[in-house]
């Protein structure tokens, strides 16, 4: 029996001994569910095979969104709403049914959001973490608890939970496009959102220019006499040169993951762990050739495909991508990638939410075993 045959056999055992379907209906029964609900109760055998599974049942759907697509209402967005009346002028991908929490997937927000020359938000706080992953343009800066951070194509930016943030283009910019990461949908489950606007509506810059990575930025290196206390990372702007520099030199020393093969994690330097307390990110590379097993693991996780072109087979649909086109993958889904150059490598840049499943011991991973570790392709 295979793994997945496997899974739906747990499925079928759990409703035959514990489940809803061992209870007939009958008027007593009936009578007596209509009763608890007065009472905003409920029997727990009549939903327990929906509270309690046998194993992670995502809400979520693997989902493809193809740049090419998307970037032109992206763009188009520019000519019929201001940041002004917008707030923020962005395209978001949706996953979830109703607008209640706007998912990509699990309990993570992703969209596209685009300025023009010239334009700015105004400053504003929230709850919710928030990351930027910059797609296309120049002049492009976010200014983050007084600090101005220049923006750049294929740079991995944080928005730290509570800071005071806006973001804008330098008049002799062009239009901008990047990518917004946020745990806006697990905040609003926890019911613990804030949103505030600055009394100002737009900060004063107190800080050096980039001084995070001034200070923060040379690897293995640490400033002396500067303190930080705060659970998120003090290097806000994670520079794409130094991180593909950092995936070759792996690479040169390293067979890779035979799921992944060379993955590196944006680590909080001070301490070695995650960016932030909620969402994580890594930038994966690809070699030429490569060719990815299945595994699976617990956690919602969102890719962008910053160089490369290959597919990605994700719960026997296989998906195929191309620079700039962004999918994700939903919690316990086998999930398999491939670069299919033989001459070029791929990378994927990927946020999610596992810094949440390891802090709450939630995390768990299997490879797959049957057909040598791929999945057979139904779609």
């Amino acid at each position: 029996m295979s793994q997945q045959e496997n899974t739906q056999s747990h499925d079928q055992c759990r409703e035959d001994i514990a489940g809803r379907a061992n209870v007939a209906d009958s008027p007593e029964l009936l009578a007596y569910y209509k009763e608890l609900e007065k009472y905003r109760a409920g029997a727990l055998w009549s939903i327990v095979n929906a509270i309690e599974p046998w194993q992670p049942k995502s809400a979520s759907v693997p989902v493809l969104w193809r740049y090419r697509d998307l970037r032109d209402h992206v763009l188009k967005s520019a000519d019929l709403v201001t940041p002004e009346e917008a707030g923020r002028r962005v395209v978001y991908l949706n996953n979830a049914e109703g607008p209640k929490f706007s998912t990509a997937v699990g309990l993570l927000y992703s969209g596209l959001q685009t300025m023009r020359p010239g334009e700015s938000s105004s400053a504003h706080a929230h709850t919710a973490s928030a990351l930027r992953f910059i797609m296309e343009g120049s002049g492009a800066y976010s200014i983050v608890d007084g600090q101005k951070i220049p923006l750049e194509v294929n740079d991995f930016v944080l928005t730290p939970n509570g800071t005071w943030h806006e973001h804008g283009v330098d008049p002799e910019g062009s239009q901008c496009i990047w990518q917004d990461g946020l745990d806006m949908p697990l905040v609003n489950v926890l019911e613990a959102g804030f949103y505030k606007v600055h009394p100002d509506l737009r900060q004063a810059v107190t800080e050096p220019v980039d001084a995070s990575v001034a200070l923060w930025g040379a690897p293995a290196l640490r400033p002396q006499n500067v303190g930080w206390d705060k659970p998120s990372s003090p290097l806000f702007r994670y520079q794409w040169a130094a991180t593909y520099e950092a995936l070759q030199q792996y690479a040169r020393v390293s067979e890779g993951s035979p799921f992944d093969d060379i993955l590196m994690y944006y680590t909080n330097p001070l301490t070695g762990g995650h960016v932030m307390p909620t969402l994580g990110a890594s930038m994966q590379l690809l070699r030429p050739g490569f060719i990815g097993k299945a595994h699976r693991h617990t956690g919602s996780f969102i890719y962008q495909v910053v160089k490369g072109q290959g597919y990605s087979v994700i719960d026997g649909q296989r998906f195929d991508w191309q620079e700039r086109d962004i999918f994700c993958v939903p919690s316990w889904a086998f999930h398999e990638h491939v670069n299919t150059s033989q001459t070029e490598d791929a990378c994927l840049f990927c946020f999610g939410d596992l810094p949440v499943m390891q802090a709450l011991q939630l995390y768990y991973e299997e490879a797959l075993t049957d057909n040598d570790g791929h999945q057979p392709v139904g779609g």
